[in-house]
């Protein structure tokens, strides 16, 4: 895609301007990063996916923020109250205005969170208990419940505030499914630190500083460029030649050679991701199998045979290098309502797989396609691979399908798979997220558009809408506690491991490793 000529006017105007910002700010700085893959979209509103988090999250901004502990802070809204059990008051930051020159106002923020909750949104687990959006005055706006939501605030910091009348004058009123295409798709209008200019899907993206921002930069980059480089031995090269600044998604295999050069820095940390299988157990046939008339996923034997033929301990140690750690539960050990307890792993059992195989009507296995995308966690291929071989030694023999995540995630969105490994984080560091969007789906109770295929069991439903309104801390956690439980004793998932977060970045970066895997070039400082 060219630029258009609006953009191309705005980008020399932008950069023009940014030389008078300030005198820290005289010598550009520009941030090169690289990753596998690229964001699948630039409409804020359509994926809820890493890769395009971490585009989008320096151009477009929520009500509030995270700072760089991941801390909740003040953003586009200043303060917030709840004014009653079902209404949260937001009051708004004066004099922001989006990048195009339009004032952000109260309207901006109905429009935006009722978009969110709207046809194809990704972001519907973040508006679940949105009942109405009041505006009170240009500057305060009231966001009514359908009951008491004691983490609503939590939940808002990943709705992107989109100007109306931008959206009303080129189209994009709702989102496109996936953001695939319409002009939001390609197109950005946001409140943020940095502006789009230029903008070529899986080839570059460049973003300048806005000067009209309203907050302070933490750091000192001035452009920001994002180039996805599949090849993992090119992303490195780049990295040690100085043509990239930050590989977010360095080969585990790489670490010690990257980490023995002095030019270059590794930051790790722990994820708040589990890495794990998804399956489809509530069709009435099973796609892409062998199998006729009927779901072997339905079975709980056959969860759990599949479950024991991982041996995770060998994918970690061999596949991952150790930058994991085996998991046992849906969520990881930073998110509220993890139990140590609970976190543990079904034996390693080939022969007990069978035998489970057998016993549900299946002892010459089956025919089964695993899908997996190949560009988005590292290690993701060969990953799957290892799991494909584990599953057909105990007779369910599995055909392998890898793929880019711009074609992966619409593909297991629309549920169009058998099984499928997905990451899955809580961005509200609460268990509530995690139960609802890999728990919830087919009740029709805000799960349309979130991932998970797992089948739907009452019990679990009732308690997390009991746990959605629940304003006493520690009953609210023992209901979703319960929930996972059963979840977890009729192997609804299969968990796989807590992936560390691992950059590689020039020595002149100072970047802290953030848990959510996203880097916010405003906090980063790049040193002559």
């Amino acid at each position: 895609m060219k630029t258009s000529t609006k953009r191309a006017t705005l980008a020399i105007a932008l950069m023009a301007a940014t030389s008078f910002i300030s005198p820290a700010m005289v010598a550009a700085k520009t941030l090169h990063i690289s990753s596998a893959g690229d964001a699948g979209t630039t409409d804020p509103q359509a994926q809820a996916v890493s890769n395009t988090d971490q585009l989008l999250r320096q151009i477009y901004e929520g009500l509030l923020g995270r700072d760089k502990d991941l801390k909740l802070i003040p953003a586009l809204a200043t303060s917030w109250e709840a004014v009653e059990p079902d209404r949260w008051r937001f009051y708004l930051r004066e004099g922001v205005t989006f990048h195009e020159g339009q004032p952000f106002t109260a309207e901006d923020v109905a429009f935006s969170l009722n978009r969110a909750a709207g046809p194809n949104s990704n972001f519907k687990n973040y508006t679940d208990t949105l009942k109405e959006v009041v505006v009170v005055d240009p500057l305060t706006v009231d966001v009514v419940t359908t009951g008491p939501d004691p983490i609503l605030p939590t939940k808002l910091y990943r709705i992107a505030m989109m100007s109306k009348p931008w959206a009303e004058e080129h189209g994009a009123l709702e989102v496109t499914a996936q953001g695939t295409d319409g002009y939001a798709a390609l197109n950005t209008n946001g409140t943020g630190p940095f502006v789009m200019v230029d903008r070529r899907p899986n080839v570059r993206t460049e973003l300048t500083l806005n000067p009209d921002w309203w907050g302070e930069m933490d750091g000192n980059v001035t452009q920001y460029v994002s180039t996805p480089i599949s090849s993992p031995a090119t992303r490195i090269a780049a990295l040690l030649s100085g043509e990239v600044d930050m590989v977010m998604d360095p080969p585990l295999q790489d670490i010690p050679r990257i980490e023995s050069n002095p030019a270059v820095t590794v930051a790790t940390g722990p994820e708040n991701r589990t890495i794990l299988l998804e399956l489809d157990s509530g069709r009435d046939e099973l796609l892409y199998s062998d199998v006729k008339g009927e779901n072997p996923m339905a079975k709980v034997e056959v969860r759990k045979a599949l479950y024991q033929a991982i041996d995770v301990d060998a994918i970690v140690s061999r596949i991952q290098r150790g930058y994991a750690v085996p998991a046992g539960l849906q969520i990881p050990p930073m998110v509220t309502g993890y139990s140590e307890e609970m976190d543990k792993r079904l034996p390693y059992d080939p022969e007990a797989a069978k035998a489970l195989l057998a016993e549900a009507g299946y002892p010459d296995g089956f025919t089964l396609t695993l899908d997996c995308s190949n560009n988005r966690y590292p290690n993701d291929e060969a990953v799957c691979q290892a799991i494909s071989a584990m599953w057909t030694q105990i007779g369910v023999r599995t055909t392998l399908n890898a793929i880019p995540l711009q074609t992966f995630f619409p593909k297991v969105s629309a549920k169009d798979s058998s099984v499928f490994m997905l990451g899955i984080g809580s961005p509200t560091l609460d268990a509530y997220y995690s139960v609802q969007a890999n728990l919830m789906t087919g009740t029709g109770d805000s799960a349309d558009g979130l991932w998970s295929m797992a089948e739907s069991i009452p019990e679990i439903i009732d308690l997390a809408i009991q746990a959605r309104t629940e304003m006493d801390a520690e009953k609210r956690m023992d209901m979703l506690v319960e929930a996972m439980k059963i979840a977890q004793d009729e192997v609804l998932y299969i968990p796989l491991y807590y992936p560390t977060g691992v950059w590689a970045m020039s020595a002149k970066v100072d970047a802290t490793f953030r848990a959510d895997t996203v880097i916010e070039a405003r906090y980063v400082t790049i040193a002559d």
